[in-house]
């Protein structure tokens, strides 16, 4: 694992996500709310990331391989070397321990330490979705655009402000999400399906296709999963499961965009 070089206020927004993430990475908790979250990310990215084997494959953050087994295993059968990044050092560690063989690089998605071309796809799932401003946003876009080859693929997932929980949860000032212990990490800022749309095309891309995903109540479902963690059976745990996976059903329909908790995009550097 390679250390980057922080401008001051990098280093402070480092130390604070540290402090948030520690305690999620330390506690362990949540492993059955993962397992579903990887499952439902895992089948996109197998669906819109082609078998055939990629040189090399950047993922901009780690949280997903520190607190369970996240989308490596499947990345590992779409590309010879996958690159990985993250800002906290705790999901960094967590991360190296659980997968050696990945490029760990302590980096910011917005100063990405990559040479131009250097990969031939991206998958950023549920990462641009922390920053503090969509000009965060557009910077981190562009830096993707930058780091991909001409015909290179980026599988985006980001928080779907169209759905009304987002769309409340970030109404919401941020120093009552904060006391409310409701959300454990920050809040950053979003765009529903067509603003999102606009800002990837701005950034240099063509949109090949745009999907919604994880359409079952989430905060009531990782307060159920967590009840089940604690005191269901396996056999619990796995019917519990598959009536999350039945709610993917809704993205069959034409109100995906308002029930689905992330908006997917699949983009391609011309």
């Amino acid at each position: 694992m390679r250390a980057s070089t922080d401008a001051p206020p990098l280093a402070t927004e480092r130390r604070g996500w540290d402090a948030a993430v520690r305690p999620l990475v330390d506690g362990g908790d949540g492993w059955l709310w993962r397992r579903h979250s990887d499952a439902i990310n895992g089948a996109l990215v197998a669906r819109w990331l082609e078998p055939a084997m990629q040189a090399r494959v950047l993922k901009t953050d780690l949280f997903d391989e520190a607190m369970g087994v996240g989308l490596a295993p499947l990345l590992g059968t779409r590309a010879r070397r996958i690159a990985a990044i993250d800002i906290a050092p705790s999901v960094l560690r967590a991360a190296a321990t659980r997968y050696p063989d990945l490029d760990i690089v302590a980096a910011d998605v917005r100063q990405l330490p990559f040479a131009d071309a250097s990969f031939d796809a991206v998958v950023s799932n549920s990462t641009l979705d922390h920053f503090r401003t969509r000009d965060d946003i557009r910077t981190a876009l562009a830096g993707l655009n930058r780091v991909l080859r001409s015909g290179g693929r980026l599988v985006l997932t980001m928080d779907n402000l169209r759905h009304p929980g987002v769309a409340l949860r970030n109404a919401i000032p941020v120093g009552w999400l904060k006391r409310s212990g409701l959300v454990p990490y920050p809040i950053g800022a979003t765009l529903g399906p067509r603003g999102l749309a606009r800002m990837v095309r701005a950034a240099g891309f063509d949109i090949v296709e745009m999907d919604a995903l994880l359409h079952c109540p989430r905060a009531l479902a990782v307060r159920r999963a967590r009840t089940h963690e604690r005191f269901g059976n396996g056999s619990a745990q796995r019917r519990f499961l598959e009536r999350l996976g039945r709610w993917e059903r809704l993205a069959r329909f034409p109100l995906r965009f308002v029930t689905g908790h992330y908006v997917g995009i699949l983009a391609q550097k011309p």
